[in-house]
């Protein structure tokens, strides 16, 4: 059985920074892409960011490029989501997610597998 498991989320104030970690068990091949999708209240769930079998193939959304940036660690099945400069707008449930897609996958329909998310709040 495949779970993912987030942690890190929490509150933080506007400029802070957050990293988020995805443990992954019971996926069977490692070049599952890990990706992160936020949903803000009242919103879509949104691409952030996707990696991945090599660290060379991330890829972010356009809008955090300079903010966010996404590594994994195969030996921990384990991937992360550093976020600097956090702003009030970046508030919202964040998901991580795997694949045997691309990591320029966007769409989360594409994703197999999902945790169940942790909050992130930023507050102004």
């Amino acid at each position: 059985q495949v779970q993912l498991v987030e942690s890190g989320g929490g509150l933080v104030q506007a400029g802070g920074s957050l990293r988020l970690s995805c443990a992954a068990s019971g996926l069977t091949r490692d070049l599952y892409a890990m990706g992160w999708f936020r949903r803000a209240p009242g919103k879509e769930r949104d691409f952030v960011a996707a990696i991945g079998w090599s660290e060379r193939t991330a890829y972010l959304a356009d809008s955090l490029k300079g903010r966010v940036t996404i590594s994994r660690d195969n030996a921990k099945n384990t991937a992360y989501l550093q976020m600097n400069s956090l702003k009030p707008d970046d508030t919202a449930v964040y998901y991580c997610a795997a694949g045997n897609v691309a990591p320029t996958t966007t769409q989360p329909a594409q994703y197999d597998y999902w945790g169940q998310g942790t909050q992130v709040t930023v507050s102004s």
